[in-house]
Parts: C-alpha cells; sequence; structure tokens
C-alpha cells in the first residue's frame, strides 16, 4: 500500500490485459506489466494512452523474458502479485505435456512470488491443469506457491522438489516464507460474463496477513439472476457486411457455434482451430460466421472503447487468451477488501497498543 493509501500491484504475463484491467478497475494501482509478446505490449501500450485505468502514467509495460526482468526499480511494497502462466501446457487443446512442457511459466510465477512477497496474489489458468492425470503436477503447484521461497534446485527433478516441500510444509517450526492458499474452479457465466469459460483461479494471502476470505459467491445461474446470453451481449452491435466475416465459417464435431439465446461458449485463442469452427455464431436458420473482435471482447467484457493491436486473427488470439475482465474485477475485489480490513485491523491494534502504553497524544492522527 503506498503513502496515498492506494493498493499496489504487479502483473505477469499481462497479455491483452483483462486481468490486469479487471484488478485495476477493483482499485489496485500497478506499478509494473510484463509481457514478452510484441502485438500485446502494444495493446496495453494503446490502451493506456487512452486512459484506461490500466496502470500509472509512469508504469512500465516490460517487453520481454518475465525470468529476466530485475525488479529492483520497484521501490515500494507490492500488495498484489496477479498473472495467469501461459496455459498451453494444460490446455485440452493443446498438447498436455504439464512440467515437461518449456511454456510451463509457474516456475517463473513462483520466482517472481519469491523475489516481491506481495501481501496476496491472484494466479488463473485452464481448468485442466485440474484433471486427474495432472493430479500430481497441480498439487506440486500449489505447494510451490505455498512456498515459493524454497526454489527447485537444479539436481532435483520435480517429484523430489515435491517432497521437500511436503516435508517443509507440515514441519511446526517452518518461519519462512509462506502463503496461505484456495484454489477454486468457476464458470465465469456465473459471475456475470455472457460466456461459459471454465477456470482454476488461484488465490493466496501472505501467512502475516490475517484475511477471513473466502471466494466470492456466484452471481448468476440457478437460483439467482439469469445468465447473461450472447445476444444480450452482442445486442447493440452493428450489423456485419465484412465478406471476412460470411460464407466461411463451418461447424465440426464439438464445435457448432454459439446461440444467441444461451452464453457463449468459450472464446478460444485461436491457435487450434479457429478456421475449423471455433468463436463462431450460430443463427436460427443454422447458418454460421465468425465472430467480429468487437463481438469477442463485448464477451469476454472488455470495454468497447478497448482496442486490440493486430488484424482480426490476432486480435482473437488475444481476445481469447485473456481473463474476463468482470470475472476479475469480482475476484480482485474482494482480495482488495481483505487487503484493506487487514490494514485497518494492524491499525487498530498499533493504536490500541500505543494507548495503553499511554504515548497516544493525538487520537485525530489514527483515524
Amino acid at each position: 500500500m503506498d503513502a496515498q493509501g492506494n493498493l499496489t500491484a504487479v502483473e505477469l504475463f499481462a497479455g491483452a490485459g483483462g486481468l490486469l484491467l479487471g484488478t485495476s478497475l477493483a482499485g489496485f494501482r500497478h506499478l509494473a506489466a510484463a509481457e514478452w509478446e510484441h502485438n500485446c505490449c502494444n495493446t496495453l501500450r494503446l490502451n493506456q494512452d487512452k486512459g484506461y485505468p490500466l496502470i500509472d502514467n509512469d508504469m512500465r509495460v516490460i517487453e520481454g523474458d518475465v525470468r529476466e526482468v530485475d525488479w529492483s526499480f520497484l521501490s515500494e511494497d507490492i500488495d498484489l502479485l496477479a498473472g495467469g502462466p501461459p496455459c498451453q501446457p494444460f490446455s485440452l487443446g493443446g498438447l498436455a505435456r504439464a512440467e515437461t512442457d518449456k511454456r510451463d511459466m509457474f516456475p517463473a510465477y513462483t520466482a517472481v512470488l519469491a523475489e516481491l512477497r506481495p501481501r496476496a496474489f491472484i494466479c488463473e489458468n485452464v481448468k485442466g491443469l485440474t484433471r486427474e492425470s495432472f493430479h500430481q503436477y497441480y498439487e506440486y503447484i500449489l505447494l510451490r506457491l505455498q512456498h515459493p521461497s524454497l526454489a527447485k534446485r537444479e539436481d532435483e527433478t520435480w517429484e523430489q522438489h515435491a517432497v521437500r516441500l511436503s516435508r517443509v510444509h507440515t514441519s511446526a517450526d517452518h518461519e519462512g516464507l509462506r502463503y496461505e492458499v484456495v484454489p477454486t474452479v468457476v464458470d465465469a457465466a456465473d459471475f456475470g460474463v455472457p460466456q461459459h469459460r471454465h477456470r482454476v483461479i488461484i488465490v493466496g494471502f501472505r501467512s502475516d496477513v490475517e484475511a477471513s476470505w473466502a471466494f466470492p459467491q456466484r452471481t448468476h445461474g440457478q437460483g439467482l439472476s439469469d445468465w447473461i446470453t450472447l445476444g444480450e451481449a452482442v445486442d447493440n452491435l452493428p450489423s456485419l457486411n465484412n465478406e471476412m466475416h460470411e460464407g466461411k465459417a463451418r461447424a465440426y464435431p464439438g464445435h457448432t457455434g454459439s446461440v444467441f439465446d444461451k452464453p457463449s461458449k468459450a472464446i478460444k485463442a485461436g491457435v487450434h482451430g479457429v478456421p475449423g469452427g471455433e468463436n463462431m455464431i450460430r443463427f436460427d436458420d443454422d447458418s454460421l460466421r465468425y465472430m467480429t473482435v468487437r463481438e469477442a471482447a463485448r464477451i469476454q467484457t472488455f470495454p468497447d472503447g478497448y482496442e486490440f493491436s493486430g488484424a482480426w486473427s490476432e486480435g482473437m488470439r488475444q481476445i481469447g487468451n485473456a481473463v474476463p475482465v468482470e470475472l476479475a474485477r469480482v475476484v480482485a475485489s474482494s482480495v482488495a477488501c481483505a487487503l484493506r480490513e487487514d490494514t485497518a485491523r494492524k491499525q487498530m491494534n498499533a493504536y490500541l497498543s500505543l494507548r495503553l502504553k499511554g504515548v497516544v497524544a493525538n487520537e485525530a492522527a489514527f483515524v
């Protein structure tokens, strides 16, 4: 928390900025965002210039490998580390190689977590991470997030590292950096996003933070407000006459398009099948067309003025990889509340301690 009482944050694997924008809307002031892909960095800079509450005016969009970033430029403590490590190692649409996939960035995430020691973190990934075939590695990831300073040794396998982490985790006298971690599988449609998008969100609080936190209750679905449909999301967008979006979309088993009277199917990044049937709208007469970038952005709850650098395919890739802005805002808002409550509690305890010692002369200073 800075001198003005603002919660501070750093974003890793920022992509097009879905999680970044959502946490900003929740009240976090971002000091830095790291992203290696050039077009995504252009998108972040483009929208920063347009005034979206992504980052400080002087904040750095760091273009490059997060493993090579020198974080010494940060001059203040961090309240939140947020990011979604690349999900291809665990995606149903990928090769599902998990720890053998060089795109597994969980080790990089935990390394930054250990260095910056934020009061809390938010980590998002695909639901595939929780598949039975990944169970042991998923438990290993959770242990790494709980004890990020206990890094894997060069001569260790991940299984050996997991055993060492488990021993420390169950040790009563361990006093190193530790996070209390809560993983939750969610459907974005349950939180006001017009899309069925199942993800795992892992939230952690540093052990010295007194956070009575639980994952936010869903607001939509059975017994609550109706899910927001695709039709409601794109209702007032202009009709299309662009050839690129007409006549070329086709269905295949499992990819038959999204209908207007239900939440959209999950928007995909486009690297494994958009030409074969994903990210499509199916009309009442069973005709199909691809979504526009603006439609996909609406479904991911980006504001209409938010722009994406690059052509249609590049825009769809960025949107498909993003965290829905509204889901990010809901989760980050609950984390912000817990952190502010912890700060208020500690300030009150400090005041009471000083008062008992008879050294409080000006009570107004603590109000």
